[in-house]
């Protein structure tokens, strides 16, 4: 036996080694990168709108106040790469307009319901949902509207947290502290966050806890990723110049939001491996022409075929010619002589 097939012998056996083996495999099984991609994209498109609106609502705080104005340009948002730049050395122009803000809100919404529906699409890929039985357009943007709106409360929640934490910090001279506080409440205010976005946005209801490990593991990642975000920004790019700073916002932003919707896709995997027993998979499964399949491997191939059920009266079958998890018999060597000689002799 060679050392792939002991490595493949090893992961079967012990569940914490083919866990994280299965989880992988579905991701690439359901082209992750790729969905992951399509995530990005529609949260880079969102962006821009939202830019929009703060920058108009910020011109309606600013206008007309010195003392909000210098809050402003003494606050973190100096070290921003270009909207830093341009907010420090044009303060004082800043204005807001109706035109602005209602262009802005609506513009927004729409972008944000792009990452919703997105990633609608892609729990539906995870969980192996036919397409006959996923939601309608007015279904996807309502569920799309609830998410946002229960993102924007939990934003808020946490920025209001995180100030009050760092307000009380600063007061009692236990700035550490506080930042603990902020950080473990952030923590809890996006699990609770992302549990919902798991639960709801799929087509196919499932149970709360079955995505409550996938919600914890997202919530503490992507705070681990607002962290590596705000050093990268306070030490790499900050006081960067406006042409080296939009370059390297523009592709760090990128490569963030690739990175935080890998993480929501790879945690969706997780519940769908654990809540549906698809593991432990072979290591050669990936391979067309190796048949040492397990019962994972079976279960999971047969979900990607049913979820290709495009009608509601529509059945679809899926067989093996051979059982799970033993290699196929050979076969008989075929008599070269007709049927008729062969039998006479």
């Amino acid at each position: 036996m060679g050392i792939s097939r002991r490595i493949d012998a090893f992961q079967r056996r012990h569940r914490w080694a083919g866990l994280p083996v299965a989880v992988v495999y579905k991701f690439l099984d359901d082209q992750g990168t790729y969905l992951a991609a399509l995530l990005t994209y529609y949260g880079f498109v969102s962006l821009f709108p939202l830019l929009l609106l703060g920058v108009t609502v910020l011109g309606y705080v600013l206008h007309g106040d010195p003392g909000a104005q210098q809050a402003v340009v003494s606050s973190a948002l100096r070290n921003v790469p270009v909207i830093g730049d341009q907010i420090r050395d044009n303060v004082h122009t800043l204005g807001g307009s109706v035109t602005g803000l209602v262009v802005g809100v609506v513009v927004a919404i729409y972008g944000a319901l792009g990452v919703t529906h997105a990633a609608q699409h892609a729990l539906d890929e995870v969980w192996a949902v036919p397409k006959a039985e996923r939601a309608s357009i007015g279904v996807a943007y309502g569920k799309g509207v609830l998410v946002v709106l229960l993102v924007g409360c939990g934003v808020v929640l946490t920025a209001a947290l995180s100030g009050l934490a760092t307000a009380a910090g600063e007061t009692t001279g236990l700035g550490a502290l506080g930042r603990s506080v902020a950080t473990v409440a952030g923590v809890v205010v996006n699990t609770v966050l992302f549990l919902l976005a798991y639960h709801l946005l799929p087509a196919r209801a499932g149970h709360v806890r079955d995505r409550l490990v996938a919600a914890v593991t997202a919530g503490v990642a992507w705070q681990g990723l607002l962290s590596i975000g705000t050093w990268l920004v306070g030490t790499r790019l900050a006081g960067a110049s406006a042409t080296y700073g939009f370059f390297g916002i523009v592709l760090g932003l990128l490569a963030w939001l690739y990175l935080a919707s890998s993480v929501f896709v790879l945690c969706a995997e997780l519940d769908s491996v654990l809540a549906r027993h698809l593991h432990p998979r072979s290591l050669f499964s990936m391979y067309p022409d190796d048949l040492d399949t397990t019962v994972a491997d079976r279960r999971a191939y047969a979900s990607y075929a049913e979820s290709e059920r495009q009608k509601d009266n529509q059945s679809v079958d899926v067989t093996f010619d051979d059982e799970p998890g033993e290699l196929p018999r050979p076969r008989e060597p075929q008599d070269p002589r007709p049927p008729d000689r062969a039998r006479s002799e």
